[in-house]
Order: C-alpha cells, then structure tokens, then sequence
C-alpha cells in the first residue's frame, strides 16, 4: 500500500512528529510504500521512508518555500512562532504552499490513502484531492480552533470530508465532535502506543543516575515530568504542588525532576527559587 503521511511540524522536537515519524517507520517495515510532508527549517535526518519537506525561513535555513519560521499551536524547540502571529497573507502562502505540495505528491505518488496529523490544514489540503483520508486530532489543533477563529472554516472542511477522524482520548473524542460539529461514526479513539523496544522497564542504580545529571540526592520517591514546558501541560502546578507535598511527608525525601524546554524554562526557574 501506498500512504502519503501529513503534518504541520518536523518529525523531532513535537508529539505529533515523533509519532509520525515512528508510524512511517513501521508501516515501511510492514512492506507498505511512504512518503511524509513536514515543515522544517533545516535537513533533516536521513530515514527509510521518503520524505518531501515544506522548508521555513529558520537559523540554518539556506532556500526556503516560505520566508518566515514554521508556525506552531504554542511553541517548538526550533520555532517560537505561532499561527496566531500569522498575518493574513503569510496564513493564504501557508495554506496555499500545503495545498499545492498535497497535490503535487498525489499526482507523483498516487497514494492509496493519505493520513494528516492535526483537524487543521493538512486534512483541508488532503481534502483538494481525490485521495481518501484520515486524520488524527491531537489535542493542540483543537486549542488552537478555539483560540483563531481564522482557521474554522479549512480546519471544519478538513474534518467533515474525512473517512475516519482518529482520536487519541476520551476527551479530545468529546471535544472533536463539539466544535467541529461530526457525529460518534465520523470519530474512533486510538490511544497513543509506545515502542516496547525503547521503553521497558531496566535495572538502574538510582543513585548513579541523578548523580550523573548532576543530582546528588537519593530520595526515597521521585516525582517526574519530561515534555514541553508550556502554560497548558501544568508544570508550574507541579511546581506548586512539590512544596505541598514536600512539607506534607516529614520521613521521605521526595524528588520533583522536571526535564524539557518551551516559553515556560525562565518563568519555572524562577517560580522554583521562589
């Protein structure tokens, strides 16, 4: 089978690019034929899939095919720019240039079906052609719908020419059917997997560990977070929430290791000194 695979955001650095990549991955070692559109804004990695990059304006961008930086729902390792601070002409050459590299794919490489990452553009570019397709909402596209009512109309014309719109939880399932206005047969919740290869429980010297990032304690419990550091995943409740319980629990010593980066790093820093 042929799988053309759609997402707003490079293959590293994002939940959805990570997942994307690792489903090109296998699906190409299950015997199907892939290609991927991505933004990025350097070269990426060499992999076993084909791949057609969307190039942004970056730091170590050399050509591009849009002259400012890849536009994100909140922020990116390489990119702090945000489809809300899009103008209305850079918004038409975004859409415009995912259209256009859509189509192009489709007449090079007559996918059987595509599958777009996002209820956003890529679903709307999917839609302009006669390929059948697939999305899956992540969660990020939907604050992103409720925060630019700009984007409504491609992203609502995305999802309800869909085949199948994959959820990946109860409440993005919930939320889903709420603004883009489909019903329980348009939607299928597929939790995320993991890599049972990458992640498996190891036998580890705890205390080696945190000494070797520079941690020179060993707690009786440990408390951890590693992602992006943005207002909506909650890390500076977590913040909080470590001085409760850690005035809270008199005879243990508890951890709180937060590992990441995003808009929040100072503003968490400063949040712990205090």
């Amino acid at each position: 089978m042929k799988i053309l695979l759609i997402n707003h955001f490079p293959l590293e650095g994002s939940g959805s690019g990570v997942y994307t990549r690792n489903l090109a991955i296998e699906l190409t070692k299950r015997g199907n034929k892939v290609r991927v559109i991505f933004p990025e804004n350097e070269k990426p990695r060499e992999e076993i899939f084909e791949q057609s990059p969307i190039y942004f304006k970056g730091q170590n961008s050399v050509n591009w095919d849009l002259d400012y930086d890849f536009p994100c729902f909140t922020s990116h390792p390489r990119s702090i720019n945000t489809y809300y601070d899009l103008n209305e002409g850079q918004m038409k050459d975004y859409i415009d240039v995912f259209v256009k590299r859509v189509k192009e794919e489709v007449d090079d490489f007559n996918p059987d079906m595509i599958h777009a990452q996002h209820l956003w553009i890529a679903p709307y570019a999917a839609s302009k052609t006669n390929v059948p397709y697939v999305v899956t909402a992540h969660g990020t596209d939907l604050k992103g719908f409720k925060k630019d009512e700009r984007y409504h109309k491609f992203a609502i014309e995305g999802a309800r020419n869909a085949s199948k719109i994959i959820t990946i939880s109860k409440q993005v399932d919930r939320e889903v059917k709420e603004l883009y206005g489909v019903n329980d047969l348009d939607t299928e919740i597929v939790m995320n997997g993991y890599d049972e290869e990458l992640f498996k429980p190891i036998n580890l010297n705890k205390e080696e560990v945190l000494k070797s990032f520079g941690v020179d304690i060993n707690p009786d419990y440990i408390i951890s977070f590693a992602g992006k550091l943005t207002h909506f995943k909650g890390v500076d409740v977590l913040v909080k929430a470590a001085k409760t319980y850690n005035n809270s629990i008199k005879d243990k010593t508890i951890a709180t290791l937060i590992a990441g980066n995003g808009d929040l790093y100072s503003e968490l820093i400063e949040l712990k000194e205090k």
